[in-house]
């Protein structure tokens, strides 16, 4: 189980800690992963030209890796921008209005109906679905963006994806790792899921409504640039009652059909995207010409730029430590180079390995490990990535403690895909603070401490199961 840890590991340790320290005093920290770019590169290669240059191919490799979520991003608040300037969008959230009255029904509402979607068709396509409709809606009675953006998150990127019992592609990678059949993962890992999911959305809710009540909390904190404009905006003389009432019913007719050809041809994960973010460019291209009419190609265009400004300005911040946190991963042969051990399978997955390694065992130590060994591997903005490692270090642990392979395994992953997979890691998040036009950074914060409570209780609960 031993693993060679390099200079190269350190530096990236030192980072990560300072990195989550900055952001914890809520400061900027591009220099931060700039800075440790280069030096990584410069102790992997020895070459100041190379370590510049892979500053520059980071940030190339970043933007390819996050260009389609900056896409539907972009095209989704360019068609919010549409609905709201001809008055579709206030037709359209009526209904909800009727049943949404309190900014607690807000974010259980949307929590809910996200994680029920996400389970079927993963939470990037759910955010894209739910955010343009739902969003106008919980700010009127008082939830605040921010507030919608961490229940969009929890539920979504937190609950449905990390037990996945629908598509089952996590449980599938974890239970190949430990050498256990599938159901046997899901099983172990519904008890979890719940307890992880109830125990950190009622947190979260407890720290949300404490926060709006003192008035630390207000619809500006963590604000950017909401793609939903005022009321005051709009100009509804562009279509008439009877045009918004049909494009009202059209539009969720047209996300309805999506989600059906998702179903009928399995559909998941970026070509569900790719369908949501077409159909939007649909709906953007017929509003737009049926609304202002002679002047609709160029109105098109203005959409279309308003939509790639918002998504480029929220994505910015967020390049450079997206960059510096994929060298940790399959990122670093494709920036820096095969400078790594031969034995490495990446700097993430060495370090949780050599924790692994080193600690006692017992029931107690094997779950905390694994609740820690899935929250290294997360660091990457994947969660998927380091699930194996994850399933191979719950079968080792479960074979020197004669049970609780399964648990430990169901653990690993919620641990992982909790803190990878969309959040606590930035650019992982983004998803949902761009629908909601919040801060990914202030997102992440505000995550922090209930999605912390959420895996301690976790973890001391896997300790009885196991």
């Amino acid at each position: 189980m031993g693993v060679e840890l390099t200079a190269l590991h350190w530096i990236y340790v030192v980072f990560i800690g300072l990195i989550i320290g900055f952001m914890v005093k809520r400061r900027d920290t591009t220099l931060i992963s700039i800075l440790g770019i280069f030096l990584i590169s410069i102790a992997a290669t020895s070459s100041l030209t190379g370590s510049v240059s892979s500053i520059f191919n980071s940030f190339i490799y970043a933007i390819t890796e996050l260009l389609p979520t900056i896409l539907v991003i972009s095209i989704i608040v360019a068609m919010s921008r549409v609905l709201t300037s001809t008055g579709i969008n206030d037709v359209m959230i009526s209904p909800f209005s009727k049943l949404i009255k309190t900014p607690g029904l807000a974010y259980w509402t949307i929590g809910i109906l996200m994680m029920v979607i996400s389970w079927f068709f993963w939470p990037s396509p759910a955010v894209a679905l739910m955010g343009a409709v739902l969003l106008p809606v919980a700010i009127r009675v008082g939830l605040p963006a921010l507030g919608v953006a961490m229940a969009m998150n929890l539920f979504g990127h937190g609950i449905a994806l990390s037990g996945d019992f629908i598509i089952q592609a996590a449980p599938k990678l974890t239970a190949d790792a430990a050498g256990l059949p599938v159901n046997e993962v899901i099983q172990a890992s519904i008890p979890l899921v719940f307890v992880m999911g109830l125990v950190t959305t009622i947190a979260a809710f407890y720290f949300l409504k404490r926060d709006l009540k003192t008035g630390k909390l207000n619809a500006n904190t963590g604000f950017t640039a909401n793609p939903v404009k005022a009321p005051n905006e709009q100009d509804v003389s562009l279509l008439s009652s009877k045009q918004k009432r049909f494009f009202a019913l059209f539009i969720p007719v047209m996300f309805a059909l999506d989600v059906a050809a998702m179903s009928i041809f399995n559909l998941q994960g970026g070509d569900a995207t790719a369908l949501i973010g077409g159909t939007s460019v649909l709906i953007l291209l017929l509003i737009t010409m049926v609304s202002h009419k002679n002047k609709g190609l160029e109105k098109t265009t203005s959409y279309m730029i308003d939509g790639f400004q918002f998504g480029f300005k929220v994505f910015g911040p967020v390049i450079p430590i997206a960059a510096f946190f994929y060298l940790g991963d399959s990122g670093f042969a494709k920036i820096i180079g095969d400078f790594l051990p031969k034995t490495s399978h990446g700097i993430v997955n060495d370090l949780g390995v050599a924790l692994a390694s080193v600690v006692p065992l017992s029931k107690e130590i094997g779950a905390i490990t694994l609740t820690t060994v899935g929250a290294i591997t997360g660091l990457d903005g994947s969660g998927f990535s380091g699930i194996s490692l994850a399933g191979s270090v719950a079968n080792i642990f479960g074979t020197a403690i004669g049970a609780g392979a399964a648990t430990l395994t169901a653990l690993g992953q919620i641990s992982a895909i909790w803190v990878g997979g969309g959040t606590l890691v930035p650019w992982a998040l983004i998803p949902a603070a761009a629908i909601c036009g919040v801060d990914p950074f202030e997102l992440a914060r505000r995550n922090i401490k209930p999605v912390f409570i959420g895996l301690v209780v976790t973890t001391i609960v896997a300790i009885f199961l196991i």
